[in-house]
């Protein structure tokens, strides 16, 4: 397989799955600026939305949205503790927590990462990420690990790889000690320290 990555970018929660899974990939850096491929090549050609992740598979065939390449591959490797059976409640609130990350969390960072946002917009975005942060830190209130149980899945990636975005944006995680200490054990798993390795990131 092939992973078409940005480092830190939300193409790191599939990237730390593919380690979860111990499967080999090769990884394809894209410049999400200029949309090129490390070493040449137009990135538009892969992915006409020229965003990361894509995974293309050992045909050829090519899944984009991090959110689909993270259930898929929990999926096709029959990792039911990554990604809980189709139909059920569990897997329902892992679907819960990849679509809150992708629509609401993760949109809401945008601007602080965009450098001709003006000062209010950078302003109503981190009231935005916190307001989000705020719910998140609600989900853990029964003192559970990880966000949607007990166990490691697909939703814990995508959240911890989003959320490690404060850091990047001059958000302290102090205000949500619940999740900072969530934070802090998915930091320590061997599947993470992996990718953010070969990521350039640690």
């Amino acid at each position: 397989m092939k992973l078409y990555f940005s480092p830190g970018a939300c193409s790191l929660s599939p990237h730390i799955v593919i380690n979860e899974l111990n499967l080999p990939v090769t990884l394809q850096r894209v410049d999400t600026k200029t949309k090129m491929l490390a070493g040449g090549g137009d990135y538009y050609a892969i992915n006409p939305k020229g965003q990361v992740p894509v995974l293309e598979l050992d045909d050829g065939t090519r899944i984009t949205e991090g959110a689909a390449i993270v259930q898929f591959l929990a999926d096709r490797e029959g990792a039911r503790e990554l990604a809980p059976q189709a139909g059920t409640m569990a897997r329902a609130r892992v679907q819960e927590i990849l679509n809150f990350v992708a629509s609401e969390l993760h949109k809401a960072f945008v601007p602080l990462f965009v450098p001709t946002s003006s000062d209010a917009e950078k302003e109503a975005a981190r009231k935005a990420v916190a307001k989000h942060l705020d719910h998140v830190e609600s989900l853990f209130a029964d003192g559970r690990d990880h966000v949607t149980s007990a166990a490691f899945t697909v939703a814990d990636a995508y959240l911890f790889v989003v959320a490690n975005w404060t850091n990047f944006v001059g958000i302290p995680l102090e205000t949500w000690p619940r999740l900072k200490a969530f934070m802090g054990r998915v930091a320590a798993r061997p599947a993470v320290q992996a990718a953010l390795k070969a990521e350039g990131l640690a």
